[in-house]
Formats: C-alpha cells, sequence, structure tokens
C-alpha cells in the first residue's frame, strides 16, 4: 500500500512542478512547502487513521478537488482513463460499432452505426443485450458491457441480444473492425436548393466531411446551405479551422489563442482555398452549442459570411492542452482563451473570481464590450455568441421529458417497428391518432407516474402552511388546488398530445433507419428550420441583416 501510495503521489508532484516550473521564481518556496505539507500530511492520515484507507481512491479525490477548483476542463486522466479519453477525442476505437444503454434495468442497443459490423449483422436499435461471449451483461453498467464488446479488430465476439417479439434468444457473431464515427448526423436536401447539413461533433476527419457534402449538396442543386450546429459541444480546433476555410478566402484569421505562456499564444489562419464564398449561408446554433460550435459560428458571424440563427450560444471561450505526466498519466489543462476574427472573447463564466460559496459569475451585461465585425455590424464579448434571428427556446411540457427519460418512448418505438416490420414512407409518416391512443393505453399498463413543477410547488405551501399554523384555515382550498393539479394531470397526456406524438415519429424513424430516418422526420416538425427557410425565401432580407444599420 505505501508503494502505490508513492507512485500516486508522484504524480501530484510531476503535476504540481510543471505549474511550478511556469510560476515567477518567488512562488517556488510556497510551492515546495505546500508540497512538503502534503506529503507528510497524507504519510499521517494513511498511517495513524482508524481505519483502513485507500491511497489510491484518496489522492484521487485530493487532485480532483484541487482541479474543480479552477474550472471544469482541467482534468487529470491516470491510465486506465486514457482509452476512453482518446476514444472521446478522435471518435475511433475497435469493436462492433454500436451505441449501448441502460433502459429500464435493461442493457439495450440504442444506436447500430451505419454500415459497420453490428449493423450489417442485423442487429437493430431496441435490442436486449444478454450476454457477450457467453458472458451475462444483465445487472452490469454499460462500461462493463461496453469493455466486453470492444477489443483487436478482426477478432470475433458473439453476442446474444433478445429481440421484441422474438421467443427465443438470437446470437450473433461479429467481427469487430476499428469504428471510426461519423461527426456528421445527416445532409440532405430542403426541398429543391436548400442543402441542410447536420454537424454533431469535431472529430478528425469533419472538415473533409461537411466539405464533400457540400460539394454533393451543390451537385444536387443545393444554391443555399444550412449548416446546423445545435448541441454540438465541439472538440478539435483545426477541424473547426478548416470548416470556416470552406466559405471564407485562404489567408483569413479565423482565431487566436491568448495565455500565461507567450510562446504558445497563436494565431491560426485559413491554409487552404475555400469551396464557395458566396452561397448563401445559415447557421444553426443554440445554448449547446460550445467550443468548436462557437469558433465556426463566431468566425463565420465575424465576417459576415452566414446568418446566425435560433438561440445564444454556452459561451466556451477556453483552450485546453494535454500535458504528460509520469505513470503515463496526463493531465488536460486550460492554458489560454480564445478570440475570433473580431477580437472578442465568447467565454461566459469567469473562473477567475469565483464568490465565497465557489460558484462562478457570468460576465455581467454591463461589462460586455462592442467588437465590429467585417462589415461594422456590433457583436459582444463574455457570453456566448447572440444569432443574428434570435428564436424563443421552446420546452418540451413534464409529461414528455419524463416519457423520453424513462424510456418509454423509446421502448413503444421499439415495440412498434417489430409488429411493424415493413417500412413505412418516412417523408410522410406520422403517428397516427389511432396508434397515439395504443401509445397511452401501454402507458397506464407501465404504470407510467411522473410528477410535475406544480405538484412540487403545491406540497411546499402545504408544507408552508403547516409550519406557519396556517393550514387549518386554508385546509380546504389547498386540497381543491391540489384536486384540480391532479385532475389536470389525468389529461396531460393529451394535452401534450403534439409535442409527444413528435418525440414518438421522430423515435420510430431511427428505430427504422437511424439517422436518416429520423432527421427525414425531424425536419419537417422543426420550427427553427422553418425560420431558415423563411430567411431564405427573403434573400434582400437576409442580405440585409449582414450589412451594418
Amino acid at each position: 500500500m505505501q508503494k502505490k501510495a508513492k507512485w500516486i503521489l508522484g504524480i501530484v508532484v510531476v503535476s504540481a512542478c510543471f505549474l511550478a516550473f511556469k510560476k515567477p521564481a518567488e512562488n517556488y518556496f510556497e510551492i515546495a512547502k505546500s508540497l512538503d505539507i502534503f506529503a507528510t500530511l497524507f504519510k499521517e492520515v494513511n498511517t495513524y487513521y482508524v481505519d483502513e484507507v485507500d491511497p489510491q481512491k484518496l489522492i484521487r479525490h485530493g487532485i480532483d478537488s484541487m482541479l474543480e477548483s479552477l474550472d471544469p476542463y482541467t482534468d487529470f486522466i491516470p491510465e486506465n482513463e486514457l482509452e476512453n479519453f482518446r476514444i472521446a477525442t478522435t471518435g475511433q476505437y475497435a469493436g462492433i460499432g454500436a451505441l449501448i444503454g441502460v433502459i429500464n434495468k435493461k442493457i439495450i442497443v440504442t444506436h447500430p452505426y451505419k454500415n459497420f459490423p453490428a449493423h450489417k449483422s442485423g442487429i437493430k436499435v431496441g435490442d436486449e443485450l444478454i450476454a457477450v461471449n457467453g458472458i451475462s451483461v444483465q445487472g452490469k453498467t454499460t462500461a462493463e458491457t461496453s469493455a466486453l464488446l470492444k477489443g483487436p479488430a478482426k477478432t470475433e465476439v458473439e453476442v446474444k441480444i433478445r429481440r421484441h417479439g422474438q421467443k427465443n434468444d438470437l446470437v450473433f457473431k461479429i467481427k469487430r473492425e476499428k469504428i471510426s464515427i461519423t461527426n456528421l448526423a445527416y445532409s440532405g436536401l430542403i426541398g429543391s436548393d436548400i442543402g441542410y447539413i447536420k454537424l454533431d461533433d469535431f472529430t478528425p476527419g469533419a472538415s473533409k466531411e461537411v466539405a464533400d457534402a457540400v460539394s454533393k449538396l451543390r451537385q444536387l442543386g443545393a444554391k443555399k446551405i444550412i449548416l446546423d450546429l445545435r448541441d454540438n459541444p465541439g472538440g478539435l480546433l483545426h477541424e473547426a479551422i478548416n470548416i470556416v476555410n470552406l466559405f471564407i478566402p485562404k489567408g483569413k484569421e479565423v482565431v487566436s489563442t491568448k495565455g500565461k505562456v507567450a510562446e504558445w499564444n497563436k494565431t491560426y489562419t485559413t491554409l487552404n482555398n475555400p469551396v464557395d464564398t458566396e452561397i448563401p449561408l445559415i447557421v444553426m446554433i443554440n445554448e449547446g452549442s460550445a467550443s468548436a460550435s462557437e469558433i465556426v459560428a463566431g468566425a463565420l458571424q465575424d465576417y459576415d459570411r452566414a446568418v446566425l440563427i435560433g438561440g445564444r450560444t454556452f459561451g466556451k471561450g477556453l483552450v485546453q492542452t494535454t500535458r504528460q505526466l509520469s505513470y503515463n498519466s496526463q493531465l488536460k489543462v486550460t492554458t489560454a482563451k480564445y478570440y475570433i476574427p473580431s477580437g472578442r472573447c465568447i467565454q461566459k463564466l469567469d473562473y477567475t473570481h469565483r464568490k465565497q460559496d465557489g460558484s462562478v459569475n457570468a460576465f455581467a451585461d454591463s461589462l460586455k464590450t462592442a467588437f465590429q465585425t467585417k462589415n461594422g455590424r456590433t457583436v459582444y464579448d463574455g457570453g456566448g455568441l447572440d444569432p443574428d434571428i434570435l428564436l424563443e427556446q421552446r420546452y418540451l411540457g413534464e409529461v414528455t421529458s419524463t416519457l423520453y427519460t424513462s424510456g418509454l418512448i423509446f421502448e413503444y418505438a421499439t415495440k412498434f417497428c417489430n409488429e411493424n416490420p415493413i417500412q413505412p414512407d418516412l417523408k410522410s409518416f406520422k403517428l397516427s391518432d389511432k396508434e397515439f391512443e395504443k401509445f397511452i393505453t401501454w402507458t397506464r399498463d407501465q404504470k407510467f407516474t411522473y410528477s410535475t413543477s406544480l405538484e412540487y410547488e403545491t406540497k411546499k405551501l402545504v408544507e408552508a402552511a403547516r409550519r406557519e399554523r396556517y393550514f387549518s384555515d386554508l385546509e380546504s382550498e389547498l386540497k381543491s388546488l391540489s384536486s384540480k393539479i391532479e385532475s389536470n394531470k389525468a389529461e396531460d397526456l393529451h394535452r401534450f398530445k403534439d409535442e409527444i406524438s413528435e418525440l414518438l415519429s421522430r423515435q420510430i424513424a431511427f428505430h427504422y433507419a437511424l439517422n436518416e430516418g429520423q432527421y427525414i422526420v425531424s425536419l419537417a416538425y422543426d420550427t427553427a428550420i422553418g425560420e431558415a427557410i423563411k430567411s431564405f425565401d427573403d434573400l434582400s432580407g437576409y442580405r440585409k441583416i449582414l450589412t451594418a444599420n
């Protein structure tokens, strides 16, 4: 145990020494003093604490707590987590090519990636995993199950699954392959001349995928492009730069980084000839668009190359660098901030000046600085990107959200597709009223329950009335209120029929035809895309947005 403590402590020392190396000389003594105190403290706790302690767990907690006091993006990555980190940043691994999840305590295939081993073998969305190579996965976590499915490329793995409506379990022998997850969820035409591209990530190859999609869409007749970056958390910086380069000329600044280490500061420019600098372009954004997504959207806004539609972005303008530590561990540390061409930084939260309780403030609107785009439009820093056309955020009803998060919408889609194996025409597909009533009956059979925010607030009101000794005077009114809420709640499935039907239709389409099916159905419901189409229908208005007032 003492040996293990030594090597873990070494990680802390190496991490701190890296930071110390970059600190002014007058801080060296304080750092050395603090490390000495920490080492002797840890030794005393490890030796004398009344119960046995796990040195590795104790040190990891200390490291994590230290880094959490900085920002959410500075992380310690031990050797046993490097593979997951690599997969997250590259989108590549060796396995069967299927995303799995836990739905109602069962390990379920939620997405067999198109044209990869699981999909080619016949595994479907909604299949329940029973065993991998004879090892039962029932009761295991997704991480444990995923580890069983992964392995060297060209090796075989036996997968037993249970399919809705089938009496017997099915066994598949699948040869693992190197899996490279695509960044594009979907691309296709909307109408006759609008190309639509949904980009989900910025892992290696993202810019090539977007370039290929733009070229293909133009060949199909696209004269306008919608690039959808909603809920895209970002990724690799060079992929973001290359995507911007598709639409602006060679030699233009896209982003610069500035941090404590001056020699690491860098300005990134476009290096290639663009694909198209004239085609009308709309970028869809929302609060889930972050980091590399904000660089793409922000640079295109700063050059007045695209109209941004949707909601304000997340506001992540921090740069992370990975540093090698001892024992094959790594430190992902924030080293700089991003600045887009107008000179603004879109970082929203000020982690440097925390409040006494440790919480973090967003930069106040009064402290924001105005900047100018290429055409002289005024834009601001300090809070993510503001869209050129702001759309009202849409919120799902409590009943709809609970149906979705509980997995019932997914499970009903599995049931529906297995009972109706012939795929309908997805371009005109919509859940029928009759089928919706079947769904309501089925949810009751599943003993579906949920709580609303109004119920929660009413309970708090009752508790307050009891504490303040007003309950006896208000009892009848409070009971009447609770009764009315319960009565209205009974009708929620019908009250929120439109949005529940929409989610069901999307999920059923995904079960049938994966991303392609889902987006064929989704685009018909998407009101934000409808606004983008309206903007393209009025090209003079579109161009006016991109000029200074």
